[in-house]
């Protein structure tokens, strides 16, 4: 067809038809589509589940990312036998519907879940898999609202195979999902190299300030501490995390259900599932002006370092924002004293205790670790010099590091943009 020379009218009927007649969609459940399966959880008092486990068990923190290669923990094969979890195929698409709703994932790996997860095992004559991946991140918003319960909200396997979509056939599911991964493919370079340069500042961090082999380090005596740290080099110091900054302090949560707090925030109001080891464009939520005035929220500035206090497994991880920013309750916002130390070397000594904090955290439902205590740990100060030498290499790789995830950032906006117009046909591949 010559499309040359025709009216803006006759060529939006031309596209329109076209999205009709060449991708025809057909309405079907779920369930129809795909085998789903809930994880669940080995009990905890059986070391013999869990000690020296090699099978994946994939929690909340482990779908971040599109694709899952590994997990944090890891359960045994009499774990598995002994529980409802499911061992899982590859390409399996996991999905978290249990009180954080909405993390998705594909499992590149033989793994299993814990009871937070719906697991989707697709029929590849019906639905491929990065098609669903992306078909179930675009109706998140919808399936939140399917969920139920009083502690927490959840969507049961019932309603989650009941749910209905509208697919096409599998050459243009297919095409559709290699559109929208040319930017999971540049977020995924870029974040190997975020990782490379993480790794590289993190092993300079331990050679220089754990295993004390810095520049020049057989001319340094170790002398006496009387701190857990015993010997340290001479001319370093042992003080408290209190003492090397000039602000430690919790954020908070604005009452829910004024409007005035939340309608039309411009701050950004973090929470501790968006503390990653990372930097901070914008959170999920944000507050107004009027609940930083009237309520526990605090402000904090650009630079300052966020670290999560609540809830393991993460408790110690850290969130650098970039612009000025609030938290909630169970994140403190740490502020570095310029004259003792820098802020990359606070960084990795927060980042170095996060074992400590873990170990020391208490509390019954949810492990916690306070304020007083993080003020009050134990941390090694080298002599500034060195303090600054560290800063020469470690702080071109913090300007790359928020440079790379910066552009993921916006790659992951333009995704989210194109992603609900091309999985439901609004725009041709």
């Amino acid at each position: 067809m010559i499309l040359k020379g025709r009216s803006p009218r006759i060529l939006r009927k031309y596209f329109d038809m076209s999205t009709q007649t060449l991708q025809k969609w057909d309405r079907v459940k779920l369930g129809d589509i795909a085998e789903i399966e809930s994880g669940g959880t080995p009990s905890s008092s059986k070391p013999e589940y869990w000690d020296d486990g090699d099978i994946c068990w994939a929690t909340l923190p482990d779908l971040k990312n599109k694709y899952l290669f590994d997990t944090e923990r890891k359960i045994t094969s009499l774990g598995l036998k002994n529980s409802s979890a499911k061992l899982l195929p590859v390409n399996s698409v996991i999905f978290s519907s249990r009180a954080t709703i909405g993390e998705v994932a594909i499992a590149k790996v033989e793994t299993s879940t814990n009871q937070g997860s719906k697991n989707f095992i697709c029929d590849p004559a019906k639905i491929d898999y990065e098609f669903l991946y992306y078909l179930l991140k675009s109706k998140v918003e919808e399936i939140i609202n399917l969920a139920s319960g009083a502690t927490y909200k959840e969507i049961n396997k019932t309603v989650f195979s009941s749910v209905e979509v509208d697919i096409p056939n599998i050459p243009i599911q297919k095409q559709i999902a290699q559109r929208l991964a040319v930017y999971d493919d540049l977020i995924y370079n870029n974040t190997r190299r975020i990782q490379i340069l993480e790794q590289t500042a993190q092993a300079v961090y331990a050679e220089w300030f754990v295993n004390f082999r810095f520049p020049d380090y057989e001319k340094i005596k170790m002398v006496d501490s009387d701190t857990d740290f015993r010997k340290i080099p001479e001319g370093w110091s042992v003080l408290k995390i209190g003492d090397v900054c000039t602000r430690i302090q919790a954020g908070g949560t604005p009452r829910r259900g004024k409007d005035e707090y939340w309608n039309n925030g411009t701050i950004s109001w973090y929470t501790t599932g968006e503390l990653q080891d990372n930097f901070l464009f914008g959170s999920k939520e944000k507050i107004t002006e009027q609940s930083i005035d009237e309520t526990s929220a605090k402000i904090f500035d650009k630079g300052t370092i966020l670290m999560a206090i609540y809830g393991s497994p993460t408790v110690g991880r850290l969130g650098i924002i970039t612009e000025r920013s609030s938290c909630n309750q169970a994140a403190l916002g740490l502020v570095e004293d310029t004259e003792k130390i820098t802020k990359t070397y606070l960084y990795y000594v927060l980042k170095n205790l996060r074992e400590k904090f873990n170990l020391e955290a208490v509390g019954a439902a949810q492990q916690n670790i306070s304020k007083i205590k993080v003020s009050e740990t134990q941390c090694l100060v080298a002599n500034r010099d060195l303090i600054n030498q560290f800063d020469v290499i470690a702080f071109p790789i913090f300007q790359e590091l928020e440079s790379l995830q910066r552009q993921n950032d916006v790659l992951r906006q333009t995704r989210d943009l194109l992603l609900p117009k091309l999985v439901t046909g609004k725009i041709r591949v």
